[in-house]
């Protein structure tokens, strides 16, 4: 099983942002982005997400998102999409980070999800 990270906020420099951080301790993880709208405005897409879920490269996602509607689009692209897409309430900056850093250790799923339970959002 081969893990990648999707990146879901309402503006598109945050993910290009986190995306930039991500990749000094992470240089081979699959990331991909959804950041704004189309017209460069401030919200998130259910199309954008799914473009990101069929481009990333990897079979199990760990999805990550900033602000609420961000996880009801994601909760409706995971419904449309084949592949296996896991949903962080976590902290967007931090829990990315840790599971890319982990997913490039080659942590398996279990203990990454044992590191972010300590960064759940509540």
């Amino acid at each position: 099983m081969s893990l990648g990270i999707v990146l879901v906020s309402h503006v598109s420099e945050i993910t290009t942002g986190i995306t930039r951080l991500i990749r000094e301790v992470a240089k081979d993880v699959s990331i991909t982005t959804a950041g704004g709208l189309e017209d460069n405005g401030i919200g998130t897409s259910f199309e954008t997400i799914m473009s990101a879920f069929e481009a990333n490269e990897a079979d199990t996602i760990l999805a990550f998102y900033d602000l609420g509607s961000a996880k009801m689009n994601l909760e409706l692209a995971m419904d449309m999409t084949d592949k296996n897409v896991i949903l962080y309430d976590t902290a967007l900056v931090e829990s990315s980070y840790t599971a890319a850093a982990l997913i490039q250790a080659g942590a398996d799923l279990k203990t990454i999800e044992e590191q972010l339970s300590e960064l759940k959002v509540k």
